[in-house]
């Protein structure tokens, strides 16, 4: 694959690509510097959540899109190449525009300490301006509070889930991370959550407090998946079935569904309008993606970029859709997440894994550490070639067949080793059509 020279850019002016340091000081001046306005000319969405946010993001914009709205999107990160965080009206942009708006921060705000976030940040708000949409979609990085996007203002907060992750930077426990991502709620905008079965009391005394209107799941929102329908406000909204994943992304469908609905003074449209039929967009590569690479006699190659608790649960429960299946996982994660509380879901759905080797970088896991857990818990591993990514694949494929699942998940960077052609689902030997889970 080609040297990704976007990326690269970024991270030498970042300096320290892989320190996170959370805040708006840096992004509030380097926006002033750039003349990036706090409050666009256009309505902004802004979507938080431990999990969900790039399939609800898919869905607004597939959503919009089809009603002939031209839509920005930027989301973190990417699984092979920078360009693809930021699309206009359902385009990636070139090395070369990413290049130059890069160049654009570095000339006006070179003499603020950004981060590798930020400076990703403030380039796509140069691209998004150029480009003049009529609706942007910003997906929040990491928690909510002090994170890059927040330092614009929405005109609608979507939080999909709380659960446990990046404890090291939003807090230990469930409501604290609450707090951490209710920190994008501006006072008298609506708010849609998601967490229908246990909603974060932190983040529904912050939406009281700033008068932010709450729509909550399983409340203001109800979602039936058996007629595929969200009930709201009195009105019924047809849902398409979710090419991927399972109960989660009905959830998600209806969040992004019913945003339509409170924007629908500044942003009407016909496409999306109760008792109106939209399609449902591809599937996102990496989520719950099911791929056939080896035929119609090889095993099924299932690709997740679960990373936390809650996320492998719900792929835990994809997996208990396949009994008598052997499945075979490759998989690592980042050193700041909660590794047993990953694995404990999978006990007894995976009979041999296949650890993956991680780039270096502040946040990678030992890799002694990673056996060691392994073996703590009586798992049965091999190590192929140090972690080999593509010499894994290999080797799991061989010991399996047909109805059996290779699983690869965990860090993005777990799956950005897999060639790109085999995610994007052009993989020789087979087809690529991802299936409800």
């Amino acid at each position: 694959m080609p040297a990704d020279r976007v990326n690269a850019r970024v991270m030498a002016l970042a300096g320290a690509p892989g320190h996170i340091e959370l805040g708006l000081a840096r992004m509030r001046a380097a926006m002033a510097e750039l003349e990036i306005a706090p409050r666009q000319p256009w309505p902004v969405i802004t979507v938080a959540g431990t999990n969900g946010k790039g399939s609800t993001v898919a869905y607004l914009e597939s959503l919009y899109r089809q009603a002939g709205y031209r839509v920005a999107a930027y989301t973190s990160p990417h699984l092979w190449r920078f360009v693809e965080r930021l699309r206009i009206d359902g385009t990636v942009l070139t090395e070369g525009q990413w290049l130059a708006a890069l160049e654009e921060v570095a000339q006006d705000a070179g003499h603020i300490p950004l981060t590798y976030f930020e400076l990703a940040t403030l380039a796509a708000l140069l691209l998004v301006r150029a480009a003049a949409p009529e609706l942007l979609i910003l997906e929040v990085g990491m928690g909510g509070r002090l994170d890059a996007v927040n330092a614009v203002h929405p005109d609608l907060s979507i939080i999909t889930t709380v659960d446990m992750d990046h404890q090291q930077w939003l807090g230990d426990s469930r409501e604290a991370i609450g707090r951490e991502k209710a920190g994008i709620l501006r006072r008298g905008v609506p708010l849609l959550y998601g967490d229908a079965d246990d909603p974060c009391t932190s983040v529904l005394t912050a939406a009281r407090a700033s008068g932010a209107p709450i729509y909550l799941l399983g409340r203001e929102l109800v979602v039936d998946p058996v007629a595929g329908v969200l009930h709201m406000g009195g009105e019924c909204w047809h849902l398409p079935e979710p090419l991927w994943g399972g109960r989660e992304q009905w959830d998600n469908l209806a969040l992004a569904t019913a945003a339509t609905r409170l924007l629908r003074e500044r942003l009407p449209a016909a496409a999306v309008e109760p008792g109106a039929d939209w399609r449902c967009p591809p599937r996102l590569p990496g989520r719950c993606q099911r791929l056939r690479p080896w035929g119609s006699d090889g095993p099924t190659l299932l690709l997740d970029v679960a990373h936390n608790p809650q996320a492998v649960r719900q792929l835990a429960s994809v997996l208990r859709r396949h009994p008598g299946a052997r499945v075979y996982a490759l998989f690592n994660l980042l050193a700041d997440k909660d590794l047993d509380a990953c694995l404990a879901p999978l006990a007894g759905l995976v009979q041999h894994w296949f650890p993956v080797a991680l780039p270096e970088s502040a946040r990678t896991r030992p890799w002694p550490d990673l056996l060691a857990a392994l073996d703590t818990r009586g798992l049965t591993w091999t190590a192929v070639e140090g972690g080999d990514c593509s010499a894994s694949l290999e080797a799991a494929c061989a010991g399996l067949g047909a109805g059996d699942l290779v699983l690869c998940f965990g860090s993005f960077q777990v799956l950005a080793q897999l060639p790109e052609e085999l995610l994007s689902g052009e993989a020789p030997g087979g087809t690529a059509a991802c299936q409800p889970g």
